[in-house]
């Protein structure tokens, strides 16, 4: 019994000996990318000396912008005088406003940041070079206002803007003259101005018997009034003081 049991534990041996040098491991060939992550924290980036609060900062309005044309002048500087050509809409499409619908489609020129304008316009050409074009969507906050413009600006109403900046300069641009009407040469001349006249008649000619319309000259009165008349003599007149008008 013993003999049986010692034939069964050395076949058990010699199989496990068999499997362990016929079965390998195979190695692994392919490499595994270790990714990082952080985790954002809720609480904002504020100095050490303002108190922290918890909570993830969020944006109320904002300027959003496309670049339609890279331009190849210089960049865009903060206190300069800006010549644009624009288009605005509004958001359903109506145009309200374009440079070039006015007089011999000549641009606008502003003084950068000096508050002449939207305040979307004032911030909307940052990081643009001359020559360059974009498209700005401004929130009503930035334009307007909750009140508008009208007729032609509803209240609260966000708009669209096509911009091209021309030129930029430190001082506004010379205004261009305007030019002198053009002649009409189907025009009748002018008549000439009659003769001034003199400014003194000429001396009363004498008058003589045979003249149907002369008159003859008053004598000058030689009358003296009466000592005892009543009548007052007459006060020189004297122009109003200008306080009693």
């Amino acid at each position: 019994m013993i003999a049986k049991l010692s034939s069964i534990a050395l076949l058990a041996a010699v199989t496990t000996a068999a499997n362990a040098q016929t079965t390998t491991t195979p190695k692994a060939t392919s490499s595994t990318t270790t990714h990082h992550t952080t985790t954002a924290t809720k609480t904002a980036t504020t100095p050490p000396n303002i108190p922290k609060v918890v909570g993830i900062p969020k944006t109320l309005y904002a300027i959003k912008y496309i670049d339609i044309k890279i331009g190849t002048g210089p960049l865009a500087e903060d206190r300069k005088y800006y010549t644009v050509h624009y288009t605005g809409w509004l958001t359903d499409g109506t145009k309200f406003d374009s440079s070039f619908d006015h007089p011999g489609k000549e641009p606008i020129t502003f003084p950068y940041g000096g508050h002449r304008v939207i305040p979307g316009w004032d911030t909307g050409f940052q990081g643009m070079h001359v020559g360059g074009k974009r498209r700005l969507f401004i929130p009503y906050q930035l334009a307007y206002g909750e009140a508008g413009r009208p007729p032609v600006i509803p209240a609260k109403a966000d708009l669209i803007f096509d911009l091209e900046l021309i030129s930029q300069s430190d001082t506004p641009p010379t205004p261009k003259q305007i030019p002198p009407a053009p002649t009409n040469p189907t025009a009748q001349p002018k008549p000439a101005d009659a003769p001034s006249q003199p400014a003194t008649p000429p001396a009363a000619k004498p008058s003589t018997d045979d003249s149907p319309t002369a008159a003859p000259a008053p004598k000058p009165s030689t009358a003296t009034p009466p000592a005892d008349s009543t009548t007052p003599p007459a006060q020189p007149k004297t122009p109003p003081h200008p306080e009693s008008l």
